[in-house]
């Protein structure tokens, strides 16, 4: 699952996600190595810490983010957020939450892009391309596999701010000649 919708109103829509279970699986399995490596060791305890504290580190680093996505039509933002458990345990709680706020009328087009993850094969997320040129991921880390997840995320964006509803530019030279000719 890419995201899950939190909340949703005609003027809010909230987008959550956690990391997955092959991230918690991965965490699981290193410490575990950290555990059974402290346990089965005839080391004094301070190596058996050691080994518990690094892998516990290590399992730490490779946990995916905590991540939201806020679209308040009310307040005309959109709020990004990010919450990193290694993060925080690297600044003892000072750090490890991050915020991007933009307008909600900059933003232009919702797109899915795909991304090459190594060893694994292709990923895709969704990319938000604001009038300005600039492009935000809507989350920091693609997901394997599931396009279709990904694309519905973005079709309930693009609803949601009104993009997929076509404006037809009226050009003033074309209105004054069928005027012109009415006359």
């Amino acid at each position: 699952m890419y995201m899950l919708v939190e909340n949703r109103t005609s003027s809010y829509l909230h987008l959550k996600r956690s990391p997955g279970i092959r991230s918690w699986s991965l965490c699981v399995g290193i410490a575990s190595i950290g555990l059974a490596a402290a346990y089965y060791s005839a080391d004094s305890l301070a190596w058996k810490l050691f080994y518990m504290a690094g892998c516990f580190f290590v399992a730490a680093q490779n946990l995916e983010q905590w991540e939201e996505a806020v679209f308040d039509k009310n307040k005309g933002t959109i709020c990004l957020k990010t919450f990193n458990l290694y993060k925080k345990i690297l600044t003892l709680s000072k750090g490890g939450n991050e915020q991007v706020v933009a307008l909600l009328n900059e933003i232009r087009d919702v797109n899915v892009e795909e991304e090459t993850v190594r060893y694994f094969g292709k990923g895709y997320l969704v990319v938000l391309r604001f009038v300005t040129g600039f492009s935000h991921p809507l989350t920091q880390s693609a997901v394997l596999g599931c396009r279709s997840d990904v694309e519905a995320v973005a079709k309930l964006i693009t609803s949601f701010l009104g993009l997929d509803r076509v404006e037809i530019p009226q050009d003033s030279s074309q209105s004054s000649e069928t005027e012109a000719s009415d006359a």
